[in-house]
């Protein structure tokens, strides 16, 4: 077994649970990358995992026995330049991750387009709960176990399977690699626009997905138009439906929402069995993130009245509108919302929950979609259900101010401090800002507080 690993990307949520992965398998593992900045720094630092800052070519000395590459890293890197020259072993993440650990574990794998990584998180509350102790490599921090990533003591691995390339030497979809027995795919729609060129160049790699699930194994699936077309391809497995409905559908599992922000649930299985979830979350998409974690839980085992019980206590995921301080009665939420669908749903089931208090929308244009314009018509009707929608970084992205309708409503900034400014300018108490961004927004978050403190 190779005894050192360098991990170019390290500290990207992915690459950084690799890394803890892999120290927990017995590794002595390294790291380099641009951006290194908490939470996973600090993770990596507790696990004793050496990081180094920047690519340089001495990151690679000494040698290390296999070097496994991220898929934020291109040629003309300096250390990926290095790592060929030398001819350095290497793989992309997703492979390692096959070849070490998934391929004698029950894997269960949870894609689609949104959430992703708190069904995931989810999932993995409900099997911790009856003791079954999974392993997990997930895109994000659940609030109850601290880290993105462990190896855990059962059969069972849960991974949260993106549709994003390998590395630059392998463009096939990460979860083209996890051999999953369990699949979710919660719903699809077209992202990515820096990789893919359509919804149905995405559609295929799903159907790649598909093909690798064994006959004795399950998929649960949405019901979007699109990921019927995939099933459509080509079927070997067993697959069950989920979505919204008022009354119970044989064959298929079922949410009822029993309340105004969808914290009172009925969830029902195939076969008719019934149970009601009551917890802290709101919203209709995580209605639909809980009935998938749900009924993954179900294919391996766990009861719908045990399943539900643990997602009564489940704490959340850090970045899902984490509530991240209270400034004179103005709350604060970071949200990773980075497409029009997950916009729309995570405003909707605030505006739901709230009884007074206005809400500001403050999103930074930063994936590769959004920036391209791909989502045009839909980012200004995303935000409808807020008050006040500050948009960054849109001086590059002339189309929004286009489709914006004009109204007192909508800003536009590509100066942080002055944003920092108009929103604290903006708000008064019982109001509500929600920050959405999949990056570090340069440190958005808490310059604004500590603006509105003062």
């Amino acid at each position: 077994m190779p005894e050192r690993v360098h991990i170019l990307g390290i500290c990207g949520t992915f690459m950084g649970g690799v890394a803890l992965l892999a120290r927990e398998l017995g590794f002595k593992v390294t790291g380099s990358d641009a951006n290194v900045y908490p939470p996973m720094s600090t993770m990596l630092a507790d696990a004793g995992i050496d990081v180094m800052q920047g690519y340089q070519p001495q990151n690679l000395e000494p040698a290390p026995d296999v070097v496994i590459v991220g898929n934020a890293l291109s040629r003309g890197n300096p250390e990926v330049e290095a790592l060929l020259n030398r001819g350095i072993p290497y793989i992309s993440g997703p492979q390692w991750l096959k070849e070490n650990l998934l391929s004698y574990r029950w894997v269960i794998a949870v894609s689609g387009t949104h959430g992703k990584t708190t069904t995931s998180s989810m999932l993995l509350g409900i099997l911790e709960s009856v003791g079954l102790t999974p392993g997990y490599l997930i895109g994000g921090v659940p609030k109850d176990f601290g880290r993105s990533a462990r190896l855990g003591s059962s059969d069972y691995f849960i991974v949260e399977a993106d549709e994003y390339d390998s590395a630059f030497f392998d463009k096939r979809s990460k979860f083209v690699h996890y051999l999953p027995k369990t699949l979710v795919i919660g719903n699809l729609e077209f992202d990515h626009a820096d990789i893919f060129d359509d919804l149905e160049a995405i559609q295929r790699q799903f159907h790649h997905l598909v093909r690798c699930v064994p006959g004795n194994g399950q998929i649960i699936h949405g019901t979007d138009d699109s990921i019927l077309e995939v099933l459509d391809r080509g079927l070997w497995t067993p697959a069950i439906q989920m979505f919204e409905s008022e009354e119970s559908a044989q064959g298929a599992w079922t949410c009822q929402n029993l309340s105004p922000a969808y914290e009172r649930l009925r969830l029902t299985t195939p076969d008719g069995e019934s149970a009601e979830l009551n917890w802290d979350l709101i919203g209709r998409h995580n209605a639909l993130n809980a009935l998938a974690a749900v009924a993954a839980a179900k294919h391996v085992g766990v009861g719908l009245v045990d399943a539900c019980a643990a997602l009564s206590d489940f704490a959340g995921v850090t970045r899902r509108m984490d509530v991240i301080g209270v400034v004179d009665d103005v709350t604060v939420y970071d949200d990773f919302a980075h497409h029009p669908t997950a916009i729309a749903t995570t405003l909707d089931g605030l505006r739901r929950k709230l009884q007074s208090g206005r809400i500001h929308a403050v999103i930074e244009l930063r994936s590769n979609t959004m920036k391209d314009g791909h989502h045009a018509d839909a980012l200004i009707p995303s935000t409808r259900k807020a008050d006040a929608v500050y948009w960054f970084k849109a001086g590059g992205q002339p189309w929004l101010m286009t489709h914006s309708t004009g109204g007192e409503q909508h800003s536009f900034h590509n100066d942080l401090q002055a944003l920092v400014e108009d929103v604290r300018q903006s708000v008064i108490p019982r109001d509500h800002v929600v920050i959405m961004s999949n990056g570090g927004f340069g440190g958005f978050h808490q310059q604004l507080l500590k603006s509105l403190r003062k």
